[in-house]
């Protein structure tokens, strides 16, 4: 019987442990973040609303990345995965509809009113953020006119997924209001800092964008 001893306790204890351990509740991933509502779509980059999904956007304090564009929130058992192409003043902002969808589950089409969400967020493989994106080859589009310092810096970048992974419009601001629907190629630094979007079109031009091509928000309720 003495034998048998210790196998008994090693066996209490294990149990005893396990026990404790599932009474440890799980943490959730990620860092704690406080998120509030954003209802007009903006990018301090100028990556054009018109060619991403404009209700999946992160609105950060920390500097739009070469890299780290693509985060995941989550809260209420929820996750969203947003493109953090802006920089707040301060603010974790995410676009309306998703603030809704972490709270109702089904987003601004059952409109919520409400302060700060507590939720955690990650920073993802921004390959996981490509299906917000709705350009042809799913590369993340830019104003030609307005773009060209963030991305010359990402190219210049060695391996970015911005530098590899971006595509220029003739298009001269982020809520697509003037321009054309014409992409432009980088151009060579060493000749000019002019994208060249083809013969006949000019670069930066101000004409009013075809109807269907301006950002229609979703506003937050009154």
């Amino acid at each position: 019987m003495r034998a048998n001893t210790p196998a008994v306790i090693g066996l209490a204890a294990a149990t005893a442990s396990l026990t404790s351990a599932a009474a440890i509740p799980l943490q959730p991933r990620g860092e704690p973040i406080g998120i509030t509502p954003h209802d007009k779509y903006c990018s301090s980059v100028c990556v054009l609303g018109c060619k991403i999904d404009i209700n999946r956007i992160a609105y950060w304090p920390s500097s739009v990345s070469c890299n780290d564009i693509c985060v995941r929130v989550s809260a209420n058992g929820r996750s969203v995965t947003l493109l953090k192409i802006d920089q707040s003043g301060g603010a974790y902002d995410i676009s309306y509809d998703a603030y809704a969808y972490l709270q109702n589950g089904v987003g601004a089409v059952s409109p919520v009113v409400g302060g700060i969400i507590d939720a955690t967020y990650e920073v993802v493989n921004p390959e996981e953020c490509r299906g917000l994106i709705k350009t042809a080859d799913g590369k993340l589009p830019f104003s030609a006119t307005n773009s060209m310092d963030f991305v010359n810096s990402c190219k210049n970048e060695a391996g970015s997924w911005v530098g590899n992974n971006f595509q220029l419009w003739n298009i001269a601001d982020a809520r697509c209001q003037w321009g054309e629907d014409v992409t432009c190629d980088f151009p060579d630094l060493a000749v000019t800092n002019q994208p060249d979007c083809g013969a006949g079109h000019t670069l930066g031009i101000q004409t009013v964008m075809e109807k269907g091509f301006a950002v229609e928000d979703v506003a937050y309720p009154v």
